[in-house]
């Protein structure tokens, strides 16, 4: 049954809103190989078909982001996920997926009225100097309004949108059964990772439907940018935030897609361009915490040559061992060293399963190669970024999530800095961060600091042996000491013997019926049907069943199917 398949009844009806929505789309075939359309028609689901002769037109990537667009706000954002997996999607899809955005329409004041008085402990007109009840800017999630403290500071209010929650915590549940089912039955997104693609989009609409937590993310990456006076982080009002409503200062400057206004401000195209990658490249490389959407409409340019970084909702964290291994692979990039960048890519990747590592070593090697000899200036890393990751994509091979996310940023910003000052080039700016980090590293002090932390773990180790080495000791003594060895190879061997032995079983059932549907044939007497006895008559009909099952199951394991499992 369906509902036993894809979980509670309560979720019925947003699964039906999204397979309605899909099958409109053109995935109608990949609904039914799911085993889902004659749930979706036995629910009596009415299928809205307008202009689907014009969707029928689309290519797939563009029907995928329509489809996404209509289900709704977890889709948009997975969509938004997706678009920087480089590694999994080609061009196409990329283009598509960066271009999702949800038609929202903005909830009205007198909604929000009720939820607004319970996280700010009051009426906004009372708490607020000034609320202005249209909206700023509407999404799937949250909505802003300008406002004014009652000191006189200009602030915008962040609000969550009432009932969003549910909505998004259904549809995670479903998609997460329609990942693990659709891995099982549609062999060919298993190189997507479906299941794993959905955990980071839960993780990720999580922390961003607390808008507290977006606030604290502010406030760290703040407290790292004091350094760079030239950055501007907002500065959040707590006693107005709570995990459904934030206040952050107003941030008036020009909009990081209104650049044909900076000439007009007197502002320096090109300062700017550096100045906006020594941050982001700071909170990458230094800090191991980034803004990992700096898109235009996240940046504002402020009289000075200011750049002022705004919406924390999704951020990049990056631990120390990640940023080291990192800082190997921009160094072998900017400093033609193929050799490190096939090391750092193949342990990123962690999965070599099915992959021939030696041909995947030679492309890497041979691509950082062409660029030797090609002056500094004229190395985009952002597109050495996209081209390795297309390589990893060709041999089906996966980044984790955070480096997805980081190649994204890294893509977006150097895009904004070409579009600031075309002589703009990311490697010129890393290079020199990159070498300070490596000279900061290996600093007597620092060395002495990784040095004395593992001594310390290792002291910490061999207290804890004696205690461990009792606890074995005396499990052993009780025979309670399991060993557990997992050969996948053996366990595969072991499961065709037991489907082998399955259907020698059932073949010795058969012979079993005809042998006795025949000597019942010779006996005189008893019920008939047909003029043949009964018993004998239906031992025949059983083994002619068991006989027909018996050859579906040996032709679907000679084809490769999913016949085996079943048997």
């Amino acid at each position: 049954m369906l509902i036993e398949t894809l979980g509670a009844a309560r979720d019925m009806g947003r699964l039906n809103t999204i397979l309605g929505v899909l099958i409109r789309h053109g995935f109608g075939d990949s609904v039914r190989r799911l085993g889902l359309a004659d749930s979706l028609e036995r629910a009596g689901h009415a299928l809205n078909w307008d202009k689907v002769a014009d969707l029928a037109r689309l290519q797939p990537p563009q029907q995928v982001r329509l489809a996404m667009e209509e289900i709704g706000p977890t889709c948009v954002k997975l969509g938004q996920i997706l678009a920087g997996r480089a590694d999994l999607f080609g061009p196409e899809w990329i283009a598509e997926f960066e271009k999702l955005h949800s038609h929202v329409p903005a909830v009205p004041l007198e909604s929000l009225r009720d939820q607004l008085r319970e996280d700010l402990g009051g009426e906004p007109e009372v708490v607020f100097a000034r609320f202005d009840a249209e909206p700023l800017a509407a999404a799937s999630i949250a909505q802003v309004h300008r406002a004014q403290l009652l000191d006189g500071t200009e602030v915008v209010v962040k609000i969550r949108r009432p009932g969003i929650t549910d909505i998004i915590e259904a549809d995670l549940r479903l998609l997460a059964r329609l990942a693990a089912l659709a891995e099982a039955e549609l062999p060919w997104l298993k190189p997507y990772r479906p299941q794993q693609l959905v955990r980071e989009l839960a993780r990720s609409l999580k922390r961003e439907l607390d808008l507290a937590s977006e606030c604290r993310n502010a406030e760290r990456i703040a407290a790292h940018m004091a350094a760079l006076p030239w950055i501007v982080v907002p500065r959040v009002h707590w006693a107005h935030t709570s995990a459904r409503v934030n206040v952050q200062d107003h941030v008036n400057g020009i909009p990081g897609h209104a650049l044909d206004r900076l000439d007009a401000e007197g502002l320096d195209r090109r300062l700017l361009a550096r100045r906006g990658a020594q941050a982001v490249l700071k909170m990458i490389v230094q800090d191991g915490l980034f803004h990992a959407d700096p898109h235009p409409g996240n940046v504002f340019y402020l009289p000075d040559n200011r750049i002022a970084f705004i919406d924390f909702g999704m951020v990049g964290r990056l631990s120390q061992r990640r940023r080291e291994e990192l800082l190997g692979l921009l160094l072998g990039l900017v400093e033609h060293q193929p050799q490190a960048v096939a090391d750092v890519l193949l342990d990123w990747t962690g999965d070599d399963h099915g992959v021939n590592l030696s041909v995947l070593e030679t492309e890497i090697e041979a691509f950082v190669d062409q660029y030797q000899g090609v002056p500094l200036a004229q190395l985009s890393l952002g597109q050495m970024l996209a081209d390795v990751t297309a390589i990893l994509r060709e041999h089906h091979l996966a980044l984790p999530p955070d480096l997805a996310l980081l190649i994204k940023a890294f893509i977006t910003l150097e895009g904004m800095g070409r579009g600031l000052d075309p002589d703009f080039h990311m490697a010129t700016e890393a290079l020199p961060l990159l070498r300070q980090v490596v000279r900061e590293r290996y600093r007597p002090r620092a060395i002495g600091v990784r040095a004395w932390q593992g001594l310390r773990r290792t002291l910490a180790l061999a207290e804890q042996l004696p205690h461990d080495l009792s606890r074995l000791l005396r499990s052993a003594r009780r025979g309670r000491v399991h060993v557990g060895i997992e050969l996948a190879h053996l366990r595969r061997v072991g499961d065709q013997i037991d489907r082998a032995a399955n259907r020698l079983a059932m073949a010795l059932v058969i012979a079993a019926l005809i042998i006795g549907a025949s000597i019942v044939m010779t006996v005189q007497g008893g019920p008939t049907l047909m003029g043949l006895p009964l018993f004998g008559f239906l031992g025949f009909v059983g083994a002619v069943l068991g006989g027909l099952w018996l050859v579906r199951a040996i032709w679907r394991s000679s084809r490769g199917g999913l016949g085996d499992e079943e048997n």
